[in-house]
């Protein structure tokens, strides 16, 4: 029996980006973006009605040494994380541990008051909580019965 497949090209498309992407994964180690001796700061961002709430990954830093900026509806975070003294005299079988500055800046979905946000830090978690603008905020119309 002959079977008669359809040729999409867009499907092509798709297939040589997830080719792409995985074959960046594998160069640099989990993501394509890797920064500058560190590595990656995986981060979560979602909504509630009142914030966007932005949860990074950053074990190993003293909070002082993060620095957390906005800029119109750009979020980044920058710090470094500072290596412990090396012993010398080891002879090291494995050396995963990642050391040095980073950054990572994201666009947030909808525009914050920089002014009242609040940062925590908890056992390698930065948790930035940014109040959306007012204008932004779900707004709740009640109906007068007549």
């Amino acid at each position: 029996m002959t079977k008669i497949i359809k040729n999409d090209p867009f499907l092509d498309i798709v297939n040589v980006r997830d080719t792409m992407d995985r074959m960046l994964d594998n160069y640099f180690g989990r993501s394509p973006v890797a920064f500058e001796g560190y590595g990656v700061v995986d981060l979560d961002l979602y909504q509630t009605d009142n914030d966007v709430v932005v949860e990074a990954s950053i074990p190993g830093i003293d909070p002082e040494d993060i620095n957390i900026s906005v800029a119109g509806e750009v979020l980044t975070i920058k710090g470094e994380v500072k290596q412990e003294k090396e012993t010398k005299e080891a002879d090291y079988h494995i050396k995963e541990r990642r050391y040095g500055s980073f950054s990572r800046s994201i666009t947030l979905p909808t525009q914050i008051v920089a002014e009242k946000a609040a940062a925590d830090f908890k056992n390698g978690i930065l948790k930035l909580t940014l109040p959306k603008a007012e204008d932004v905020k779900p707004k709740t119309i009640t109906v007068k019965v007549i």
